[in-house]
């Protein structure tokens, strides 16, 4: 089980730390991706991280603004958000494959598990 956490409201310009922790498991052998979905659009894959985290892959849309890490001791991943913007707002949701993503960006079937998503606002 995976649970994301950390959204909340910010205002444009400002952070959030999300966080993916697995529950009744360990993530050490997944892969892990972020992505985010505004209603009447598609999830979108926007960052993800093998499992030993040597391998990351980002979207243009958050590019060189999120940053991606997981500790596998802790059993969690995280998603650092910068710079945030009115149209980062949406639900963002955590979601592990057990073995390594074949392409990039992955689909929404690529993953074998998912978090329940955590709303990120951004607003003034």
């Amino acid at each position: 089980q995976l649970q994301a956490s950390g959204g909340g409201l910010v205002q444009p310009g400002g952070t959030l730390r999300l966080s993916c922790a697995a529950f009744g498991g360990t993530l050490e052998s997944f892969d892990i991706g972020w992505f985010r979905q505004v209603p009447g659009k598609e999830r979108e894959a926007i960052f993800c991280i093998s499992s030993n985290g040597g391998i990351t892959w980002q979207g243009d849309s958050v590019k060189g603004r999120f940053s991606i890490s997981r500790d596998n001791g802790k059993n969690t991943a995280y998603l650092q958000m910068n710079r945030l913007q009115p149209e980062d707002t949406a639900v963002y949701y955590c979601a592990a494959r057990n073995g390594p993503f074949l392409n990039y960006p992955p689909r929404t079937h690529d993953l074998d598990y998912w978090g329940q998503g955590t709303l990120v606002t951004v607003s003034s």
